[in-house]
C-alpha cells in the first residue's frame, strides 16, 4: 500500500491508515476560518475539480456537517511546523489540511492533488475515474528557506505564458523561489521607460551564432506586474537579475556612454563572456543603474535583488584613464577591488531601497559587501568562504545544479552546453558542505537548479531540460535529509511523468 502514496517532495512524516475517501457529488472544500486568505486557494481548487470531475463542488465557510469535505483551516497550535509547514489528514469521512499559515494550506493543497489518480491534473472532465485516495495523516515542512529555479530569459526569450506555466510547475512541486535572468550580453528583457532604448535597441540581436535571422523580445513592466501577481498566488517569490558590471553588452550598445570605450557596440550575437563592460570610473554608470534599479525595484515585493557580478573582464578597466583614477583616489589596490568598490555602492544603495543584494561567487573578489548574499556556482569554496564569513548563501553549483548540462549521452539527446547530469546526481546534492560548523551551517539559505537558454531555443527544450530534474531538486531542498533514498524517490517519479503529459509539459521519458 505504500507504494500508492507518490508524493514528491517526500513529506517528513506519512502514516497509511485502512480505507479510503472518495470525491463524489456532493463532496464541498469548507473553509473554517480566515476566510478572506484561504478563500482564493479554496476557489481555485474547487474551480478545477469542477472542471475535472464533472461535481459541484460547493464553497462552504465553516459548520457543523463537515463529513465528505476537504476542510482548510489555519491552526496555531502548529507552529512547529514553521511558516510553510503544514499537516494533511484523510479519513473516510474528510480530508482536512491544517497549516500555521496559508502558504502551508497551498503546500497541503499540492499533496493532496499528488495523492489522487494522475488524471486529476487534466483541464478537462474525466469520465468513470476513481476519484478514490488512501487514508493517511502527513505532517511536513521544509528544510530549507530557500528552495530555487533559474531561467536566463537573456539568451532566449520566454513569453509570458510560458514563465506562468514555469511558476505553475515549480509551485507544484513547493519551490519558492524564482530566479529571473533578465538581462544578458544577448538581450535586455525588461522596459525601462527612463531609457527607452534598452529595449528598442538593447532587446534585439540581428542574428544567433550564425543564423541570419534576428531575434528579439522584452517584457513591458505591466506584463512583469502581471507574472509577479500570478507568482504571488503560487506563493513563489520572484528574484530579478540585472546583470553588472558584466554581460552588459546588450545595455551599452544601446548607451554607449557608460562603457568605458564609448563604442560603438552591438548586441552580442554568439555565446561567452565580452571584454566590454559597465565603466567603474564613470560617476554617470552609476546614475544610470540607480535609475534602472528605481524601476525595478517597485515591480519587485521580494526582500532579495540579483545584481549578477559574474564573469567580469577587467581588460577594459586596466586602460581606461577613468577606472584608473578610481582605483588611485580611493586607494584600491587592483581591478578587483574596483569591481567590490562597485558591488559595494549598489548594495547600499539596494539597501536604502529595503533590499538585499545577491551576487554569483566572483562578488568575493576583491571583498564581500557588508550585506551581501553570495550564490555559490564555482563549486562550494565560495559558499564555504562566505558561510564562514557570516554571510547567507545559496548553493547552485555546476556540478549538480545546472540544468543546461546534458542528461544522459549527447548522441542520444538535444543539443545542451556540454557537461553531465543525470538526475541521480542532482538528487545526491548535499546543500551544506561538511567542513561547516552548526553555527556557519545556518547560513545556507538552500539551493537552486539554474536554466541558462544559449542552446534551449524554445520553451519545449526548456522544459525538457527541466524534467524530470527539477524533482529532483525539490526533494533535495524540502526534504529532510534522512528521508532521501534515489530507489524510493524513482519509484514515486514513475507516475509524475503521467502528470507531465497530461499537464502538457514536455519532458525526458526515462530510457
Amino acid at each position: 500500500m505504500e507504494n500508492t502514496i507518490s508524493i514528491i517532495p517526500k513529506p517528513n512524516s506519512i502514516v497509511q491508515i485502512e480505507g479510503s475517501f472518495t470525491l463524489n457529488d456532493s463532496t464541498r472544500i469548507v473553509i473554517v476560518n480566515n476566510l478572506k486568505t484561504l478563500k482564493p486557494i479554496a476557489e481555485h481548487n474547487a474551480s478545477h475539480l469542477r472542471t475535472v470531475t464533472g461535481y459541484p463542488f460547493e464553497l462552504a465557510t465553516s459548520s457543523k456537517k463537515k463529513d465528505n469535505s476537504i476542510i482548510l483551516m489555519l491552526d496555531d497550535k502548529l507552529k512547529r511546523l514553521g511558516k510553510e509547514g503544514y499537516q494533511l489528514t484523510v479519513t473516510q469521512k474528510s480530508v482536512t489540511i491544517k497549516a500555521p499559515s496559508t502558504v502551508g494550506v497551498f503546500y497541503g493543497m499540492q499533496s493532496l492533488y499528488q495523492l489522487f489518480p494522475p488524471e486529476v491534473e487534466k483541464n478537462e472532465r474525466v469520465v468513470d475515474a476513481d476519484w478514490s485516495i488512501s487514508c493517511v495523516t502527513i505532517e511536513d515542512k521544509p528544510r530549507f528557506p530557500w528552495r530555487g529555479m533559474h531561467l536566463d530569459v537573456g539568451r532566449h526569450f520566454a513569453p509570458v505564458e510560458f514563465v506562468k506555466k514555469y511558476i505553475n510547475l515549480l509551485a507544484s512541486y513547493k519551490m519558492n523561489t524564482f530566479h529571473w535572468h533578465l538581462t544578458e550580453d544577448q538581450g535586455w528583457r525588461i522596459e525601462i521607460k527612463k531609457y527607452p532604448k534598452l529595449t528598442e535597441v538593447g532587446s534585439k540581436r540581428k542574428e544567433t551564432m550564425g543564423d541570419s535571422t534576428p531575434y528579439g523580445g522584452f517584457y513591458t513592466q505591466e506584463e512583469i506586474k502581471e507574472v509577479v501577481r500570478y507568482a504571488k498566488e503560487h506563493f513563489i517569490t520572484i528574484v530579478p537579475e540585472i546583470e553588472m558590471p558584466g554581460h552588459a553588452l546588450a545595455a551599452l550598445t544601446a548607451y554607449p556612454e557608460f562603457s568605458c570605450t564609448g563604442g560603438p557596440f552591438e548586441v552580442g550575437t554568439t555565446w561567452g563572456v565580452f571584454d566590454d563592460v559597465y565603466c567603474a570610473g564613470n560617476e554617470n554608470t552609476f546614475k544610470f543603474l540607480k535609475d534602472v534599479l528605481s524601476e525595478v525595484i517597485p515591480l519587485f515585493p521580494g526582500k532579495f535583488f540579483h545584481i549578477g557580478g559574474d564573469e567580469c573582464p577587467k581588460e577594459r578597466w586596466k586602460k581606461c584613464p577613468k577606472c584608473q583614477s578610481r582605483i588611485k583616489k580611493n586607494k584600491l589596490k587592483n581591478e578587483h577591488r574596483l569591481q567590490s568598490y562597485f558591488v559595494q555602492r549598489i548594495e547600499r544603495f539596494l539597501r536604502s531601497k529595503g533590499k538585499r543584494l545577491v551576487g554569483w561567487d566572483e562578488i568575493l573578489e576583491g571583498g564581500l559587501a557588508p550585506g551581501a548574499t553570495v550564490m555559490s556556482w564555482r563549486g562550494t569554496a565560495g559558499g564555504i568562504a562566505a558561510a564562514k564569513a557570516n554571510h547567507d548563501v545559496i548553493m547552485t553549483t555546476t556540478s549538480h545544479c545546472y540544468f543546461d548540462y546534458y542528461q544522459a549521452k549527447p548522441d542520444s539527446e538535444p543539443k545542451a552546453i556540454g557537461g553531465f547530469l543525470p538526475i541521480e546526481k542532482v538528487y545526491a546534492y548535499e546543500p551544506v558542505p561538511a567542513v561547516l560548523k552548526p553555527k556557519q551551517a545556518k547560513h545556507i539559505l538552500g539551493a537552486q537548479g539554474n536554466v541558462w537558454t544559449e542552446y534551449m531555443p524554445n520553451t519545449k527544450h526548456v522544459e525538457y531540460m527541466v524534467l524530470p530534474r527539477l524533482l529532483a531538486m525539490s526533494e533535495v531542498v524540502w526534504s529532510a535529509k534522512k528521508q532521501r533514498n534515489f530507489e524510493d524517490f524513482s519509484k514515486r517519479l514513475n507516475e509524475h511523468y503521467k502528470r507531465f503529459t497530461y499537464r502538457g509539459y514536455n519532458f525526458r521519458a526515462p530510457k
